[in-house]
């Protein structure tokens, strides 16, 4: 049985220490901030970062060069005989091609899953191949089974202020303006490649129904009903929130009550996604079980 590794990136929400704890390899994601490069949870803390972006500091979001990925590759290949690479989704950023363009030189030693994960919903893919390969799964097998299933998971997003996506120009000033004057809590979905707008809540009460139900609906589709908790085919539900744990902690107690039994991860969103959205949002998510 040929010995398999799992490599992803910070955006999966897998710190570096976890990633020690579990045996997964995690690659920092680059920023630039005033021309100085950081790395995210080596040089730049999930704290320093929202300090840096309240006081309205450029960012810059980047992906790891091909040198330090190949490094790390060639490193890990020392001790293993295969890699599952899960970079974040190819919609959100240009390090998933670049990796795939990469693995064409190792043949056939590194698979690239571009099943079009971020945050918690990556994180989830990335324990799922882990499990894969610790039974027995090669690293073809893993890539397929993820790839078979990409398209089984969701996100969505209650962006808390309009500052960010107007900044970052994904809304006009106009309707930015108009926006943060009635107060309007825009809720974004991930779902395949892009990052898209949902719908228009009135508050942060509307936002969360939403997002709830739009779960709910996504699930049924998929599945066919809501499998109760102890179900093998029990989805994952997660969340993630942009320095709003509090907030996170008290919301996830009445998803308790909505998926009775369920037991919801949270993790903090993305730097590379809180970088356009600003603090203070919310996210629910939901995955297909597959191991």
């Amino acid at each position: 049985m040929k010995k398999v590794a799992i490599i992803t990136d910070s955006n999966s929400g897998i710190t570096q220490m976890e990633g020690k704890e579990r045996g997964i390899f995690v690659l920092p994601m680059p920023f630039t901030m005033e021309g100085c490069e950081y790395f995210e949870d080596i040089s730049l803390t999930q704290e320093a970062f929202y300090k840096r972006l309240e006081d309205d500091t450029d960012i810059a979001t980047s992906q790891p060069s091909p040198e330090a990925v190949t490094k790390l590759w060639d490193d890990v290949l020392q001790d293993y005989d295969e890699i599952v690479h899960i970079p974040m989704s190819s919609g959100l950023s240009g390090s998933c091609q670049t990796a795939i363009l990469l693995a064409e030189d190792y043949d056939g030693k590194v698979r690239v899953v571009n099943n079009q994960r971020i945050s918690v919903t990556q994180r989830q893919s990335v324990l799922d191949a882990k499990r894969l390969a610790e039974a027995g799964k090669s690293a073809a097998d893993i890539h397929d089974i993820l790839m078979e299933t990409k398209m089984d998971s969701s996100i969505y997003i209650m962006v808390d202020t309009l500052k960010y996506l107007k900044k970052g120009g994904r809304v006009t000033p106009a309707a930015a303006a108009i926006g943060e004057i009635l107060r309007l809590k825009p809720v974004l979905q991930i779902h395949g490649e892009k990052l898209d707008a949902f719908a228009k809540a009135r508050n942060v009460k509307a936002a969360k129904t939403m997002m709830v139900n739009a779960i709910k609906k996504d699930i049924t589709e998929n599945l066919g009903r809501i499998p109760e908790a102890k179900d093998k085919q029990a989805p994952w539900i997660a969340m993630a929130h942009t320095k709003n744990e509090e907030e996170a902690c008290q919301w996830r107690k009445e998803l308790e009550k909505e998926f009775p039994g369920y037991e919801i991860h949270i993790d903090p969103l993305s730097l590379s996604v809180a970088c356009h959205i600003g603090p203070g949002a919310l996210a629910l998510t939901w995955t297909k079980r597959i191991v």
